[in-house]
């Protein structure tokens, strides 16, 4: 097995532990049509609502670096996060819903709707995270650790069972990978920069 489908895999069981389906609170924004343009809207009994995003905005001091080759790894991580950042805020905002969520049910219908959505987030999540390079995917554990304050091993554990998070932790380590250990700051001061570059938390 390549090292890039073993954290993809890692990543992928994490993935199938949640899901994206959730009842929606208000209208929900749609696409329509208004003076021949295609705009986003919140359709309401007496108005209809503009629908704007924007995109993130990170503000940081001036870096500076030691030697080139220092800025040559930022910047290689610079592009490894931003092509891993969207599934890390994916990945966030399920965890969030999800814990808010299964507070209302019971064992049993947790493990049936978990089943149930299994299928539709492998089609979604499988390919992409399995055209990850071993970089990439370490930085994008790296992030949901450091927004969650958890090892990846323990949220395994908390989402699926003790059996599941021991047997990733073991054939992670094969590749490099300790997934008890966590995202620890001061470990990769590069990356530590990067990452703080990076907004992926999600507020319910």
């Amino acid at each position: 097995m390549k090292s890039v489908e073993a954290i993809s895999i890692l990543l992928f069981t994490f993935l199938l532990s949640t899901t994206k389906t959730y009842a929606q609170y208000g209208p929900a924004p749609e696409r329509i049509k208004i003076d021949g343009q295609v705009v986003t809207a919140i359709i309401t009994e007496h108005d209809t609502l503009y629908v704007a995003e924007l995109g993130d905005v990170s503000v940081t001091s001036k870096r500076h670096f030691n030697s080139k080759d220092e800025y040559a790894l930022y910047m290689r991580y610079r592009r490894y996060a931003n092509k891993v950042y969207p599934y890390a805020v994916d990945a966030i905002r399920i965890f969030r819903e999800l814990e808010e969520v299964m507070q209302t049910m019971k064992p049993r219908e947790q493990r049936k709707h978990i089943r149930r959505l299994q299928k539709e987030l492998k089609d979604q999540f499988e390919d992409p995270l399995k055209n990850l390079s071993r970089t990439q995917g370490r930085i994008l554990v790296h992030m949901i650790e450091k927004e969650l304050q958890t090892p990846m091993y323990f949220l395994i554990k908390d989402l699926k069972n003790g059996f599941t998070a021991t047997y990733w932790h073991t054939a992670g380590k094969f590749y490099g990978y300790n997934l008890r250990k966590g995202y620890i700051l001061g470990e990769d001061p590069i990356l530590d920069i990067v990452l703080e570059d990076f907004d992926i938390s999600h507020k319910m």
